[in-house]
């Protein structure tokens, strides 16, 4: 995947479109991402111990990678990765104004 954990992107598509949020969790098998604080869905906890009180939380719902585009760091646009091959490996870098990611 083009994008790792810790990345800042945009929404795409769905009912947050056009929020940005930071990538909290990546699941590269299945190409699907959590951002911070958006998709978020209503979860019901049973208590654990006697006397507990249940709840309700919000949770950041896992959504499709491809409902994202990454905001470079230094032009702040939503862009493509693109790669570049260097003498120790490869560093992502942004199709829009070609810096590193």
């Amino acid at each position: 995947m083009k994008i790792k954990k810790g990345d800042k992107v945009i929404i795409t598509s769905g009912k947050d479109r056009g929020k940005t949020g930071k990538i909290v969790r990546v699941v590269p098998d299945a190409k699907r991402i959590a951002v911070e604080g958006l998709n978020l869905v209503k979860r019901h906890l049973r208590p654990r111990r006697q006397g507990q009180k249940g709840q309700v939380v919000s949770r950041e719902r896992l959504m499709n990678a491809a409902s994202v585009a990454l905001i470079c760091p230094s032009c702040g646009k939503p862009t493509r990765v693109g790669y570049r091959i260097t003498g120790n490996g490869k560093i992502r870098i942004c199709r829009k104004c070609n810096a590193e990611i």
